[in-house]
């Protein structure tokens, strides 16, 4: 594998930082602009700036994504039971949970009841 030469990293090192700033201004712009053209004539709020549409971005982001980089447990502490369930096991415990919750959140009857027993 070749090497890079250190004036190349030189080079390019600055260049990936005004990359990501403008990258990140022009995501804080665009933000401005969708909220100034949306939400201005449709709520009656007040016009942002572009701080006020980077911070927005920033608050966005803890809100909802957080910084954690997307290594949140997905599926809990249940997927790795789930996945070493036989099929037999799976059965059993899908039958416990509609005895105990029903059939889902649309079902007509009452907890344990399934659909055909509730239209009776």
């Amino acid at each position: 594998m070749r090497q890079m030469s250190n004036r190349k990293k030189m080079f390019l090192i600055p260049l990936f930082i005004l990359a990501a700033a403008g990258g990140i201004l022009l995501f804080g712009w665009f933000v401005m602009l969708l909220w100034n053209a949306v939400l201005v004539p449709a709520a009656g709020a007040s016009a942002l700036t572009l701080w006020q549409g980077l911070g927005l971005l920033v608050l966005s982001r803890i809100l909802v994504g957080g910084f954690g980089g997307g290594k949140g447990r997905r599926g809990g502490p249940w997927k790795g039971k789930w996945a070493n369930m036989n099929p037999e096991e799976k059965m059993q415990f899908r039958n416990e949970w509609k005895q105990r919750c029903g059939n889902g959140p649309f079902s007509s009857g009452k907890a344990g009841e399934t659909t055909a027993e509730a239209a009776q």
